[in-house]
């Protein structure tokens, strides 16, 4: 078992403590910019404005992150935030959600986006690969963490979990030994899944060039992370379930991201046509993109 923590130190009278998940996510954005820069630059766009946007992106993710992971408690049921509203603040406890993070971000990238006429869809499709590749990495703390694994297995490749994080019914250690019980890793399902994925992204790029409509890349990863995110959920027994059901509100936003994804993909290759939905443009408009300076 690896220490959260990778040191502490006294500031001001108070503990300030660094975390392993705080760095990987840190370590994971990094690369997701540094891969986005090289996806922008390829489609002709200046890969310069990457590093622009990361200033505002990044803040808005975590507050959307942590804003989705206390909604999807309380919506599930939870009381844990109700009872002291206090503990929303408290993200050194864990608790962000790849879904809020992605929907605050995209919003703030589309509002940056407009405000220096640099192309959304460029936008959107240059970032499918890194985040993909960014939760892959980002999963490396919740292994660190002990958190997000699934049900006992005796699989060779389970892994052990303290007894202090467990959730019920296993942290009955009469029944489940902490020395014999082993439990899926869900957080390596994901990140094999998310590198496959964008293995998958990056090489129809590659392949098939300026022959890719804008708005392909970003559907497809609507598609792949909704599928991946669907099938990982049966092995997530900690998320909350719709009261009533054995549905979880992820799984439910997985699935309506994959069949989305799915069904924009069909039209933006006119393979089905729908009257409220257009097809989208031919071709990104660099034009914009040229207006665009670094300041």
């Amino acid at each position: 078992m690896i220490d959260p923590i990778i040191f502490s130190f006294e500031l001001a009278g108070r503990t300030v403590s660094i975390y392993w998940y705080g760095v990987i996510i840190a370590v994971s954005v990094m690369l997701g910019a540094f891969i986005a820069e090289r996806e922008i630059a390829k489609r002709g766009g200046h890969f310069e404005f990457i590093w622009d946007l990361i200033i505002w992106v990044v803040p808005a993710g975590i507050l959307g992150a942590r804003a989705w992971y206390v909604l999807n408690d309380i919506a599930g049921g939870g009381q844990y935030y109700l009872e002291d509203p206090a503990r929303i603040f408290h993200i050194s406890e864990g608790g962000l959600h790849i879904y809020g993070a992605v929907l605050f971000g995209i919003l703030v990238a589309w509002w940056y986006a407009r405000r220096k006429q640099f192309d959304f869809w460029l936008l959107l499709d240059s970032l499918a690969p890194p985040l993909l590749i960014g939760q892959a990495v980002g999963r490396i703390g919740n292994f660190i963490n002990q958190e997000l694994y699934g049900p006992p297995t005796e699989l060779p490749w389970g892994v052990s979990i303290a007894a202090e994080n467990r959730l019920a019914p296993w942290n009955d250690l009469a029944a489940f030994p902490v020395e014999t019980t082993r439990f899926h890793p869900t957080f390596f399902y994901e990140s094999l899944w998310n590198i496959l994925a964008a293995i998958l992204i990056i090489w129809l790029v590659r392949k098939f060039g300026e022959r890719l409509k804008p708005g392909t890349t970003f559907y497809l990863w609507l598609l792949l992370a909704g599928i991946g995110r669907v099938w990982l959920e049966f092995f997530r027994p900690d998320q909350p379930r719709i009261p009533g059901t054995d549905l979880s509100y992820s799984r439910l936003i997985a699935l309506l991201m994959a069949v989305v994804g799915g069904l924009l993909l069909l039209v933006r290759y006119e393979k089905i046509r729908l009257p409220f939905l257009s097809p989208g443009p031919e071709h990104y408009a660099l034009h914009k993109d040229k207006k665009w300076k670094k300041k």
